[in-house]
């Protein structure tokens, strides 16, 4: 075969690589769209500009080998895109960059050993590449500084909590106690267990007070200490928010929904139900006997006579414990409610549960739903959360129900700290 043969070969080799990396693309974005939400829609539409523009330049140039960075866009955008036990909505990004990745490494053992001419650099598509990421840098940049600047109460686009609430120690600054409580483990053998949880007081607590009270989860993995004491930038925020006046001093409690070993060989969902008994019977009674909150009694009456000064929030597998032992577990209990990062709840449990007559009649004060636009939850959380909107009539858009997707943020603290400064002014 001759120089002209070789080289006509590998090009329509290497073009068709491209077009199946656009092909890819394009259903992917396709997918993106369908979710309806012009947050998502813009993603898809800058990761697969991103990943296109840098093949186009590898096809142009004839260097396969600048498909590895690709490659390893898309392998770095699979893990926070997808999540093996629950999403693999952005599959199709983590094969454009396995295709990436065997067609730069093929493509230029190819061109080496038949001695193919390597091309001009593709000027075009890599011009429009960095202003693209240029672009990406200075919206980033200009409005996370804008936050942190800000002076106001919390709005839906946010990018930072600001500086104010969120730097450095202060001298009014509140206290975090381990409470150590008897409980079951509710989902196996109801053998007894001794499980412990934090509590956040806030500065000048006064035992003979009337204190409103948010229950706070962690996620997959983490434990008691995540919120207050792992990321103890919350504790700060907490305090600031409390000291300047923006929210009411209130007491947070953080436990976990882990018992021992329980789960630990099924699937930990289990445990978001059965949190239910141990949040009611147990965990409750032991906090609210011990600090100021506003229920009279630890009881029944005493609790449901108080919801409106009750939240339940929490992250990742902590929001899937808030609706299923919270929101449809204990709605006569609590009136607020926080979801950031997941919402897997069935209709079917809803209308079992919150649509009871028991519950029906029961008013939600608030229930805030987030999520990150590079967040493995996101292509869930918006179905589930039109769904929800959709069959429970107590929950208005924009009056006592709201659902932010936060831009730049993934499944991680920085997006759990912008969502809790916002919950933290919309409760109570």
């Amino acid at each position: 075969m001759n120089d002209d043969k070789r080289v006509t070969l590998f090009d329509r080799v290497d073009l068709g690589v491209f077009l199946a990396l656009c092909l890819l693309g394009a259903v992917q974005t396709a997918l993106y769209l369908r979710l309806g939400s012009a947050a998502m829609a813009l993603t898809a539409l800058g990761l697969e500009a991103l990943l296109l523009l840098m093949a186009w330049a590898a096809r142009q140039g004839r260097m396969p080998f600048l498909l590895a960075l690709v490659a390893a866009g898309g392998i770095v955008l699979n893990s926070f895109l997808n999540y093996g036990e629950t999403t693999h909505f952005a599959a199709l990004i983590l094969v454009q960059g396995i295709l990436a990745a065997v067609w730069a490494v093929a493509g230029s053992a190819w061109m080496l050993r038949a001695r193919l001419p390597v091309g001009r650099v593709a000027v075009v598509p890599l011009a429009l590449l960095a202003l693209l990421i240029a672009a990406v840098c200075w919206v980033w940049h200009t409005n996370t500084a804008a936050d942190r600047a800000w002076d106001g109460h919390a709005k839906h686009t946010l990018w930072a909590v600001p500086e104010k609430f969120d730097t450095g120690d202060i001298p009014e600054a509140g206290t975090v106690e381990e409470l150590v409580y008897d409980t079951k483990a509710y989902a196996t053998d109801s053998r007894p267990v001794t499980k412990r949880a934090l509590v956040y007081l806030p500065y000048g607590y006064d035992p003979e007070g009337h204190y409103n009270i948010l229950y706070l989860m962690h996620g997959t993995g983490d434990d008691e200490n995540y919120w207050l004491q792992t990321h103890a930038d919350n504790k700060t925020m907490l305090d600031r928010m409390i000291a300047q006046g923006e929210i009411e001093p209130l007491i947070v409690v953080t436990p976990t929904f882990y018992v021992e070993n329980d789960g630990m060989d099924s699937s930990l969902d289990i445990l978001t139900y059965s949190f239910r008994e141990e949040l009611r019977n147990d965990l409750m009674p032991a906090v609210e006997t011990k600090y100021a909150t506003w229920a009279e009694t630890a009881d029944d009456a005493g609790f449901a006579a108080s919801r409106h000064h009750r939240a339940f929030a929490g992250l990742s597998r902590g929001a899937v414990t808030t609706a299923n032992a919270a929101l449809c577990g204990s709605l006569d209990y609590f009136a607020s409610f926080g979801l950031f990062s997941s919402f897997r709840t069935t209709e079917d449990y809803l209308r079992q549960t919150i649509q009871s007559p028991a519950w029906q009649s029961l008013p939600i004060d608030y229930l805030y739903a987030t999520t990150g636009n590079f967040d493995f939850a996101t292509p869930y959380m918006i179905p589930g959360y039109r769904m929800l909107c959709d069959l429970e009539p107590r929950l208005i858009a924009g009056v006592n129900t709201d659902f932010d997707i936060f831009p730049m943020r993934y499944h991680s603290i920085g997006h759990w700290h912008l969502s809790l400064y916002h919950f933290l002014q919309k409760v109570f």
